[in-house]
Order: structure tokens, then sequence, then C-alpha cells
């Protein structure tokens, strides 16, 4: 039997805010907040189960965790924690950090993982199912320690970057960079760079190609049926669906559901995006003209305010409404707190909004991430983004002082060829680094130069002995 986030979290019968526990794990250490110690044996096993299916990183731990190229990094930082991300958290223990970690999600830790983290010595704090206050107070326990200042940031969605800002603007001094995964993060940091407003150099992985064309597509092109079946038990064929955004996301959602025999309508303002929508066969439309006739509403903009509450209004009896971006602000869900509607809780993560006169619809996660708070996600995908990350929090630790200024970077491609490693033995060259138990392939030269990235995440499967 398969346990996940959706499932096995919630069994829990104790009510009791992790806020008011005093826990320990084995050796005595209690400087975590999470939801049940005791669930530490089979989040490990959890976190055994992801190992096998994240290659990349696997294979980065391997190779440099000898010369610890992290080593004396304190990194905080704020993601979905859940087995993969745990993956990655060990692996930059292994690298030489220190971390201290919070969940970017409400919705998404995986209770029993973040018990396994505790249980290994990392500082978690985060618990499924935390409130407003619970995920502020969470990710100032991460940042605000005595005797402790980081260096590092890791984050997704922008929300520790944000906290820092704004209540310990002083720590900037001795951060050396910030890592983003999400849109949402990439867009605010971007906001604080044309303002002049950001102190450190910043790393924006989520338009690296590997989390672009990987992660964004085919993450949710599986995930998307997967969250949608869980809470609604729903079935797909002949269902009208509408996909507001046509980016890396929005390709994914329509190709699964297309595929699942859905008809499938596509919002886009983007006029390049549009055009491929079409390409691919789909209508593409305004929302207005759909919005009283589909079944399914799908949000994935990285936008605020896409479904308003005029159009929430105009939905038919039952439709169900979910966001597939990372923000919980593409759906006006506030606007669905007033006095004449009534919710109901069907099943966990799933609400009924009541109209007066009767119509409801089926508000999936309070319009939060769909795939991470209702389901689970593919791990090998998430294995290139972890090492991604983890390659660019390499990169801006190790870089000399100059090479990056206070902007956002992309991750470059060549990154490889001009890094200087910090011991003479380590590199981040990707190729080289990371074929390992493998007879060097025979590439030329150019191969090499142009793929500079994906290797690393085959490395461990198939790899050719030959390019012709």
């Amino acid at each position: 039997c398969s346990h996940t986030s959706a499932s096995y979290t919630d069994s829990s019968d104790d009510e009791t805010s992790p806020r008011d526990k005093q826990q320990k794990n084995s050796k005595g250490n209690g400087d975590f907040c999470i939801k049940n110690i005791k669930q530490a044996d089979f989040g490990r096993r959890e976190i055994e189960i992801a190992e096998q299916e994240m290659p990349a990183l696997m294979a980065l731990r391997k190779r440099a965790q000898g010369e610890k190229p992290l080593a004396g990094a304190k990194v905080v930082g704020c993601t979905h924690i859940t087995a993969q991300t745990a993956v990655l958290m060990e692996t930059l223990s292994a690298l030489g950090a220190q971390c201290r970690w919070a969940a970017c999600n409400i919705y998404s830790t995986q209770n029993e993982v973040a018990a396994a983290l505790a249980e290994g010595g990392f500082s978690v704090f985060a618990w499924k199912g935390e409130s407003e206050d619970d995920f502020w107070w969470c990710i100032d326990r991460c940042v605000n320690l005595e005797g402790w200042q980081p260096n590092m940031i890791l984050d997704d969605g922008g929300d520790l970057t944000h906290w820092i800002y704004k209540k310990y603007p002083n720590m900037f001094k001795k951060i050396k960079g910030i890592v983003e995964e999400s849109v949402t993060g990439v867009h605010r940091l971007y906001q604080l760079s044309k303002a002049g407003k950001l102190c450190v150099p910043a790393m924006n992985v989520n338009d690296s190609v590997t989390k672009q064309k990987f992660d964004n597509l085919y993450c949710c092109r599986e995930s998307i049926l997967d969250g949608l079946k869980r809470t609604t038990d729903v079935m797909f064929g002949g269902k009208q669906v509408v996909v507001c955004g046509y980016g890396e996301v929005g390709k994914g959602c329509c190709a699964a559901l297309k595929a699942m025999g859905s008809i499938v309508y596509v919002t886009e303002i983007d006029p390049i995006c549009a055009l491929q929508a079409c390409m691919d066969g789909f209508r593409l439309v305004k929302l207005n003209e759909v919005i009283r006739q589909v079944d399914i509403v799908i949000t994935c903009t990285g936008n605020k305010n896409v479904v308003v509450r005029e159009y929430l209004d105009r939905m038919k009896n039952g439709c169900i409404v979910c966001n597939m971006g990372h923000s919980n602000t593409e759906i006006d869900v506030a606007s669905l707190r007033t006095p004449e509607l009534t919710w109901e809780r069907v099943r966990s993560q799933v609400d009924h909004v009541i109209w007066p006169d009767g119509k409801r619809i089926v508000l999936l996660a309070e319009g939060r991430l769909l795939n991470l708070s209702c389901s689970t996600v593919p791990t090998f995908v998430l294995s290139i983004t972890a090492t991604t990350q983890a390659l660019a929090l390499i990169e801006l630790y190790n870089a000399p002082e100059g090479r990056y200024k206070q902007d956002v970077y992309l991750l470059p491609k060549k990154m490889g060829k001009r890094h200087s490693p910090p011991t003479p033995s380590f590199s981040v060259s990707l190729y080289p680094s990371f074929s390992l138990a493998l007879p060097p392939p025979t590439l030329p030269p150019s191969a090499l130069f142009q793929m500079s990235m994906w290797p690393v995440f085959t490395c461990l499967r198939s790899m050719p002995t030959s390019l012709s």
C-alpha cells in the first residue's frame, strides 16, 4: 500500500498544534517543530524510495561529498517538504552545508518526511495544515536563531526572501546569494532588482532549461490528473475544461487532459504561447466566453486575480476550480468568504462553496497548488530540478567576488567551462562529474559543449556510448 501526503499524513487524530508540543529526537535534540516525531521511521522509508528515482542528485552526492563544496554554507530553505526535497536537503548536508528549513506551502508537507528529517538532525519547522500564522512563525524560527547566521537562501515562491528583507534586512550583509525556483518568486526578485533593492545576487532556477522543460512541463502533465482524480474522482472523458495560461505548466496540463478525452479550451495573453496553443489543436477563448459551460477551471499563469468573483458567480453547478500555479492568488478565494456563501468541507482539501440558490462549486486546496497539496509529483522529474538547485547553490557560494552583482541571473549553461572549483579535484562541470560507473562515451567536443545540462539526469539510466 502506498501512503502519500494526501493520505497518510491526514490520518493523525492528534489535533494539538505542534507549536504547543515539546518534542525531541532520539539524540535529545529539540530544534525543530513538526507534527509527530514518532513517524520518523516511516518517513525514512519514503526518502529511501525517493532516492531510487533521483539518480542525478545521488550522483552529485556521491561525486562531491568528499570535496565538500558547500563546507561553511549555512542554507536557510523554504520549499515543499516532501521525500524528494528531503533527498535534496540530505545531499546539501553531505556536501558540507548546515540547513534550516520551513515549508513554502501550508498543505504540501509530508509529516512523516519532516519527522525523518528531524530525527536525522535537521532543523525543520513544518507540518501539513499550518495556519497562515503558523506559516510565518515557522519561517521566523528558521531564520531567527541566536548564534546562527544564514549565508545562502534557497527559496520557492519568495516568501522566505520577503521575510528576511522585511524583518532582518541586516542579514543580507552576510548572505552570498539566493536561489529561487518558482515563477512567482523570480517575479518578486525582478521587482526588487528593478527598484534597486536587491541586496545580493540571485539565481533564477525557474527559467533554466532543466526546470522549464522538465519540471514545469512533464511534472504537471502527470500530476494534474493525479490531483484531480484523488480529490474529486472525476471522469475526464467528455468534460469541458478551460486552462488559463499556456506556459510550460499549461502545456503539460492541456496535453494530459486532451489525451484523456477532455474538450480543452485555453486562455492566454502572450501571442507566442497563444499561437502554440492554436498549433497544438486547442481552441483559444476568453474566459468569459466559456465560464458558464465548462466543467473544470484550471489556472496556471503565475498571475493574480485570474478567476475573480464575477466568473465564480457565473460558473455552472458542480464546476471544479483549482490552481496549478505556485501562488494562491490566481483564484480570488478571499471574495468567496462572504456571509451569503456557505463553505462545506467534504473531504481533505475539497470544499463545496454554496450560493443562496443552491448552486455549488468544488474548490480544491483553497486555491493553492493542486498537485503538491492534494497528491504527489513524479520523483524523477524533481531530481532534475533539485540537482539544478544544488548546482546553483554551489555556483553562487563558490563564485569569486565580483562575478555576480546584485541582480538576477540565469543558471549558466556553460557553468562547467568557466567555473573555478573550490578544490582542484572538484568541478561543477556537469558531464565529466556525473558520468559515474560508466565507460567514457565517445562524444565530439561540440556535443560536450552543447549538452551542458542534460547528461546528469540520465547518468544512471541508459547512456549512449557514441553520438553520431
